[in-house]
């Protein structure tokens, strides 16, 4: 990653196709040429108001301001409902004055203006236009609902200091909506941002891989995975040589020997992400952090430590040395408990509610085809425990017999057989695939604590042993739907599936259920990847 004065440096051809494209591309072929050495830097950290350069990566700015935007609206709009449908909301400022503003004056002075520029004093000072945490992740929700919780606090300490005798109703009224409306926008910003990062690619970060050619095509798949992140891997950078990568293809272009700073700078690149163990020499990653000071580029590590989530990984700094500290997965607990308090509460009320349904369901499945209303098969639960999963029928009442004359013809690349035009699936059982309204009785296995509203995917008992990694998914209980479901389904491949389900198991909490039973509804009524 260094280059000294006048060291002579190989050079890959640039190719001739645009750089950001993901077909793969082989280089073998170089020439010597030499390079011209960076400027000096001490790494004397320059002040904000004096930076060589703007950052790079902008897209954010924009973005932030309509949050701005979007937010003193949302306050607004919750002081004007408390104000039109709440009698007592004006009450503590009748008999009030302060400056030239009377009674009604001083209310909406403080209604209209005091609280909006609060609440966005607060939301900022909380981090919520932090980059870091826009567009992806929790974290800047978990944020605005402690502005809120805040901002209440502060509303009650400053009417108890002037004696003001605000109705707590209001005030419980105004910060409840607001929060609401400030979530929803952000929620809706948030959808249109990936919506451009998925089709346009605007919003996103330009990045350079700098590792070893493994490291740096691992850290490609993961960033990839999700066009919402809005990172886009553009050139690799090679630290062990271009030997490494010769005639091996890449989905994107390869080089050596340079100086990672030019590269950034003619790939049209914003970010550096340094991939696993890239720096054999110590020091040599706080150079390059050096050297980046003041160009607007940004620098990320992504260490070797994968498919591992923020709330596990704790830094805990040594003398100067960041030790990324990992905790063992949470199965077990009060947490744990109150998940399958919920899972049982919310199966009864689900099953009592949607019962009608189930009946009309039921109806359609015998006048399609004569024989049982439910497909009653042996799954693997938790601990490796079996039990009978229900679901509604949806294949002809011979479709096990069928089943070994299209064996062929099986579009799975792992244990489950898919095809996506199966021709032992009744017409009405194809609707309820697309709609997934055949797994409702499952319902019934989540009363009996079998299973869970949110868990990796049950897999038939006869489809394997469940040995090695793919055992570890019998750790927790299987659910109807989970991460499998609502990144794909049937699209997904098996090694996709596993990696998702053990990403679950490793990464479980409240949060995450609440989320993926939220993402679920979307994948539904899209009904991707359902066949």
């Amino acid at each position: 990653m260094r280059e000294d004065v006048g060291e002579v440096t190989t050079s890959l051809h640039r190719p001739t196709t645009d750089s950001s494209r993901s077909t793969p591309v082989r280089y073998e072929s170089f020439e010597w040429q030499e390079q011209q050495p960076p400027p000096p830097n001490n790494g004397v950290p320059r002040s904000a108001w004096t930076r060589q350069h703007r950052r790079l990566s902008r897209w954010h700015r924009p973005y932030t301001f309509v949050l701005v935007i979007l937010d003193i609206l949302s306050t607004l709009a919750a002081s004007s409902i408390a104000d039109a449908f709440l009698e007592k909301s004006r009450s503590g400022f009748l008999d009030k004055s302060w400056l030239f503003l009377q009674g009604p004056e001083l209310f909406s002075f403080f209604a209209y203006v005091v609280l909006p520029l609060g609440w966005l004093l607060l939301l900022w000072s909380n981090g919520t236009y932090d980059r870091r945490y826009l567009g992806l992740g929790s974290e800047e929700f978990k944020r605005v609902v402690r502005t809120s919780v805040t901002v209440v606090a502060a509303v009650s300490l400053l009417a108890f200091a002037t004696k003001t005798g605000l109705s707590r109703g209001t005030v419980a009224a105004v910060s409840l909506s607001a929060l609401l409306f400030i979530l929803f926008c952000r929620v809706v910003a948030r959808q249109v941002l990936h919506l451009a990062r998925a089709r346009t690619g605007h919003g996103a970060h330009r990045m350079v891989l700098v590792g070893t050619l493994p490291e740096a095509l691992e850290v490609y798949t993961a960033v990839t995975r999700s066009p919402a992140a809005g990172l886009i891997p553009v050139a690799i950078h090679l630290t062990d040589g271009f030997s490494a990568a010769r005639g091996i293809e890449t989905p994107v272009p390869v080089y050596a020997g340079r100086d990672v700073l030019s590269l950034v700078r003619e790939v049209g690149a914003d970010t550096i992400a340094v991939c696993g163990s890239a720096s054999a020499e110590p020091g040599e990653l706080r150079r390059l952090a050096w050297q980046l000071e003041g160009t607007g580029v940004d620098l990320v590590v992504a260490p070797q430590l994968t498919d591992i989530a923020g709330p596990r990984v704790h830094i805990r700094p040594i003398e100067g040395l960041p030790l990324l500290h990992v905790e063992e997965p949470t199965l077990s607990g009060p947490g744990w408990l109150t998940k399958n308090l919920l899972d049982r509460v919310a199966a009864g009320i689900g099953l009592a509610l949607i019962s009608p349904i189930l009946a009309v369901i039921a109806l359609g499945i015998r006048l399609s085809d004569p024989g049982p209303v439910f497909f009653r098969q042996t799954r693997v639960g938790h601990d490796g425990r079996t039990f009978k999963v229900w679901k509604f029928r949806t294949m002809y009442v011979d479709a096990e017999e069928r089943k070994a004359t299209l064996e062929e013809l099986n579009e799975s690349d792992g244990m489950l057989f898919k095809m996506k035009h199966d021709p032992r699936i009744f017409a009405f059982g194809q609707k309820l695939r697309a709609t997934s309204l055949d797994e409702l009785p499952q319902l019934i296995n989540v009363l009996k604590g079998e299973m869970s509203l949110v868990g990796p995917r049950p897999l038939p008992a006869d489809d394997g042993d469940y040995l090695g990694d793919v055992r570890r998914r019998l750790l927790v209980r299987p659910g109807i739907t989970g991460l499998w479901q609502v990144s794909g389904r049937s699209d997904l491949s098996w090694d996709e599936a596993v990696r998702l389900d053990l990403y679950y198991v490793d990464n479980w909490s409240l949060t995450y259920d609440l989320s993926i039973l939220w993402r679920t509804i979307w994948v539904v009524l899209k009904r991707k990847g359902a066949y």
